[in-house]
């Protein structure tokens, strides 16, 4: 009997056992089934990063624009991260100078992995567009530096004269952010002479071509017509203000003595007060 009574609890606690091991599956199982649809939702729905292509740190959702440049925000759900990627540059001669060629060289880098080479995508054809522009807007020059077999991109280039000039390089590395470096360069050497304009000069001819700039606001261009204007605005202002201040103490002086001094006396008096205290003094 004994022994019977001992098999029959042996067998109840181990179907306990089996039970609770059961059910503790099925809510693993049951928590890791919820937590990859919550991802697939979160995928599909409305959770998406969307970032300007040429700003990333500007950031939104579908259909937004970017009110920097303007452009359609893309699907990017790696924006808005701080990016792991840098570019080290150096140019060689150390110290440019002006009217001679120079090799500007720059190496992708990961900050955390700096030793590691970095690969780039490939964006209008090119890795990288260099844009060089001079401290004076005077002069700039869109090149494309190439890679060597070292994983840094190197292109030659000559600065017209001497001063400073900012190098913005634009590239996206495979799996990142669109990035936009912004490079200083100082260039000893001559300096251009100091160009003074006495004119708009709206209309300028680079490379065969033909730029024009017009305003969209508008403006008179005639010095006569400008001054017309000027003298009218004057004119109706002084009209206003003198007619609207002499109603006043008109009326008054005309309710002192009705019988004598009627609205224009009244007006010819406050006149001739105003001229006696020199309000022009008073300014």
């Amino acid at each position: 009997m004994k022994k019977q009574f001992k098999t029959l609890v042996l067998a109840t606690c181990l179907g306990a056992i089996t039970f609770l091991a059961a059910c503790n599956n099925s809510s693993q199982s049951k928590t890791t089934t919820a937590d990859s649809t919550t991802a697939e939702t979160a995928h599909e729905g409305d959770d998406h990063i969307y970032a300007c292509p040429m700003h990333p740190e500007v950031t939104g959702k579908e259909g937004d624009t970017c009110p920097k440049c303007g452009m359609k925000l893309e699907h990017n759900d790696n924006a808005g991260g701080p990016g792991n990627v840098s570019m080290l540059f150096t140019a060689t001669p150390a110290s440019p100078k002006a009217n001679e060629e120079v090799t500007l060289s720059m190496t992708p880098k990961l900050k955390d992995k700096p030793a590691e080479q970095v690969p780039l995508d490939v964006e209008h054809t090119k890795k990288i567009h260099l844009i060089v522009v001079s401290d004076d807007l005077s002069w700039f020059d869109h090149i494309h530096p190439e890679l060597n077999a070292d994983g840094s991109y190197s292109v030659k280039e000559k600065f017209p004269a001497a001063g400073k000039y900012t190098l913005f390089a634009d590239y996206k590395p495979s799996g990142g952010n669109h990035t936009v470096d912004k490079i200083l360069v100082n260039v000893t050497g001559k300096e251009l002479p100091t160009k003074t304009f006495f004119q708009a000069q709206l209309i300028s001819k680079v490379d065969g071509f033909e730029v024009e700039l017009k305003s969209e606001t508008g403006k008179f261009e005639s010095k006569m017509l400008v001054s017309f204007a000027m003298i009218a605005v004057a004119i109706s202002t002084l009209a206003t203000n003198i007619a609207a201040n002499i109603v006043s103490p008109a009326n008054d002086f005309s309710n002192l003595s009705p019988s004598k001094i009627d609205f224009r006396k009244g007006g010819y008096i406050t006149g001739f007060i105003g001229i006696l205290i020199f309000p022009w003094k008073l300014i």
